[in-house]
């Protein structure tokens, strides 16, 4: 059950990302694979940064910091994928609007929420 939980966060957050396409200016998803590989790489990216920075740094986190975090994230994030463009504006744009967003559909770090799982365990 953990396995399909992790496959509707990351449908859920390409769906979120295709959503934010197409309201946010300067900020495009080519379509459903590239937003559900943009999925993947944001939340890998932000892994990597938790990893590094720790939980305050995260894309994932609070407060100012966590938000740039997350705009770079996502602008990082259009080098890998391809079909993503964003300007920084657009980035800092669409981190906005995805923090919206999960006002009233979170969704958490697929990452986090294998890791809390296994604590619940």
């Amino acid at each position: 059950m953990q396995f399909l939980g992790h496959v509707v966060r990351f449908i859920v957050s390409a769906i979120v990302l295709m959503i934010v396409g197409w309201l946010v200016p300067r900020f495009s998803v080519g379509g459903f694979w590239s937003a559900l590989f943009l999925a993947l790489v944001i939340a890998v990216l932000g892994w990597i940064i938790e990893g590094i920075f720790g939980k305050r740094v995260t894309p994932f986190g609070r407060g100012i910091v966590g938000f740039l975090s997350s705009a770079l994230v996502i602008w990082l994030a259009q080098f890998v994928v391809g079909g993503v463009r964003a300007t920084l504006i657009g980035a800092i744009l669409a981190a906005l609007v995805i923090g919206i967003i999960d006002l009233f559909i979170p969704v958490a770090s697929p990452f986090r929420a294998g890791q809390d799982n296994r604590q619940r365990s």
